[in-house]
C-alpha cells in the first residue's frame, strides 16, 4: 500500500521528542501563509518533516533544552537534504480554547507554560489544536531533497522524493500509547 507523501512541517527538536516519546501531543494553531490563516488537518496521517528556523532554547522545559541541542547536532543552514524518521497518525484532534483546558495537559508535552499560553492566545478567536499522535519511527530514514517550495510558515507540504513503504515500529507499545491518550483525552474533556 502507497502512502501518500503528505508532509507535516515541525521543529526538529519535537520530532525527536515524539521519536522517544516524551510527548505524543503538538500543539498547532497554523501557519503565517496558510490559505485560510488558521490550522487544518489536511489528513489523518503523515510524514514528519523537520524544521530548525523558530526553534528557541527559551521555549523549551529546562529537562527538555537536550532535546533542541541534539536536534541541531550536524545541521547547517546550507544543507540541501532533510531527514524523515517518524510518520505518525492522529488519533485525536481535540481543539483548545480555555488557559484551563491547556494547563491540564502540562506534563504530557516539551515546551513551558508560556510558550503553551503564547500559542493559544495567538489568534486568539481560533482554537487551539492538540493533536494526539501514534508516532512510529521508520526502521530506514528517508533523506529527501530541502525545495523552495517546503519554506515559509506554513503547516503542510507535499514532498516531492519518493519516501519509503519500508517498514516502521511505534514509538509507544499499544498499551502505553492508549494509556496516555487515554489520560490526554480524559483532561481536555471533563
Amino acid at each position: 500500500m502507497s502512502i501518500e507523501p503528505i508532509a507535516l512541517k515541525e521543529w526538529a527538536a519535537a520530532i525527536r521528542a515524539l521519536s522517544e516519546g516524551r510527548q505524543t501531543v503538538l500543539l498547532r494553531k497554523g501557519g503565517i501563509v496558510e490559505e485560510t490563516r488558521e490550522f487544518r488537518l489536511e489528513s489523518p496521517s503523515f510524514w514528519l518533516y523537520p524544521t530548525y528556523e523558530h526553534q528557541k532554547r527559551e521555549l523549551f522545559k529546562e529537562e527538555e533544552k537536550f532535546l533542541l541541542d541534539e536536534s541541531l547536532l550536524g545541521w547547517s543552514p546550507e544543507m540541501t537534504h532533510a531527514g524523515i524518521t517518524c510518520y505518525a497518525e492522529v488519533a485525536a484532534d481535540i481543539e483548545v480554547t480555555s488557559q484551563e483546558q491547556l494547563d491540564r495537559i502540562r506534563d504530557f508535552h516539551v515546551w513551558t507554560d508560556e510558550f503553551a499560553e503564547e500559542r493559544l492566545r495567538w489568534k486568539r478567536q481560533k482554537p487551539l489544536h492538540v493533536l494526539i499522535l501514534r508516532v512510529y519511527k521508520l526502521d530506514d530514514p528517508a533523506s529527501v531533497r530541502i525545495l523552495d517550495a517546503y519554506s515559509g510558515c506554513k503547516s503542510w507540504i507535499r514532498i516531492e522524493d519518493e519516501l519509503p513503504d519500508g517498514a516502521r515500529t511505534p514509538v509507544l507499545d499499544d498499551e502505553e500509547f492508549e494509556r496516555i491518550s487515554g489520560n490526554i483525552r480524559h483532561l481536555l474533556t471533563f
